[in-house]
């Protein structure tokens, strides 16, 4: 018999690590909910048109939602799923980040090589800044000095000061960059490049490729390795990388460069969401229409949850009532 005293606290201890997924469903228009505790999906709700990235505000009250196709970045109480009200975001919105102030949003927009600057308390648009030709991928420097801006058709990384929002460099990389992840220390660069098939690791400080990293499955062509997504574990010694119809994620040592690992999911996978404390992280596979669940420690797929059609991006905030670990806040993700 379990005496009370360890039954709460046993209740407690799942209540602080309850988490809740946020699905983009590219083809119904809609977010779908799934909560980590039983992996069920608990609600969706409708947004814009072909929603891709989202991400939260920093204590979770509001979810962001590019909806490409209707030109908008949509803010959502993500408790009810109300439209609160959308934000000014420049053609084609693709992905997004949110600065460390909580404020400021860079957003990719894709049809017309921009990205735009929009301060989404004020609701106002600080600058449109001119990048190469479909931009898509988005990232803040950690420490908030530096944004960057992937463009798929120059195959570049353009990078921006935050303080005077100009264009100030550009680092070429392989073919169709899709998706940028700064290293939590903000000292180095992880670039996707769909088509090129790899991987390019660039030293911020000197903003030059120091590594590609590329990938190899047994019975797998390399024109169907298509590396998309990528998260960093909290302690930055690995990587996961989504490889889009291969369907697989790779895993990386972030010291040696090296993979060592490729772990089955669905239909091709996007995109790569790390749960807060790194015990489990999932992807959204857009063909197979779900989310995979992967033991990190085990790096193994444990699970499948079916969403909308066509997943895209996933964000990972505290269930409300639910304190998230310490050292963390409740963050997003796409």
């Amino acid at each position: 018999m379990i005496r009370p005293t360890l039954l709460a606290l046993a209740l407690l201890t799942g209540a602080a690590q309850a988490e809740e997924i946020f699905v983009s469903n590219e083809r119904d228009n809609t977010v779908s909910v799934i909560d980590s505790r039983d992996w069920s999906v608990t609600r969706t709700f409708a947004v814009g048109r072909r929603p891709r990235g989202l991400t939260f505000s920093p204590d979770g009250r509001r979810l962001y939602v590019c909806a490409s196709d209707s030109d908008a970045v949509q803010v959502i109480d993500p408790d009810t799923g109300k439209l609160l009200h959308d934000l000014p975001s420049g053609e084609d919105p693709e992905q997004f980040a949110l600065a460390p102030d909580g404020r400021t949003l860079f957003i990719a927009n894709e049809n017309n090589a921009t990205t735009t600057v929009v301060d989404a308390e004020a609701r106002k648009v600080l600058a449109q800044i001119d990048v190469g030709i479909e931009p898509e991928g988005m990232a803040v420097s950690p420490d908030g000095s530096l944004a960057v801006t992937t463009s798929e058709t120059t195959n570049m990384v353009h990078w921006i000061d935050t303080r005077t929002l100009q264009a100030i460099d550009a680092t070429p990389v392989g073919q169709r960059p899709r998706h940028a992840e700064f290293t939590r220390d903000g000292r180095t660069l992880w670039v996707s490049s769909e088509i090129g098939g790899t991987v390019a690791v660039i030293d911020v400080a000197t903003r030059q490729v120091v590594e590609t990293i590329e990938f190899a499955i047994k019975g797998i062509s390399a024109d169907r390795i298509q590396p998309v997504g990528i998260t960093l574990t909290e302690d930055g010694a690995t990587a996961f990388v989504a490889l889009g119809p291969s369907d697989r994620v790779a895993v990386v040592d972030t010291r040696s460069r090296k993979v060592t690992a490729y772990i089955l999911v669905g239909r091709r996978v996007w995109h790569v969401a790390m749960l807060p404390g790194g015990r489990e992280l999932v992807t959204t596979n857009g063909v197979s229409g779900d989310v995979t669940v992967i033991d990190a420690a085990a790096l193994k797929a444990v699970r499948s949850v079916k969403v909308g059609r066509y997943p895209w991006g996933a964000a990972v905030r505290p269930k409300p009532g639910a304190a998230p670990p310490e050292g963390r806040t409740a963050g997003g993700g796409e």
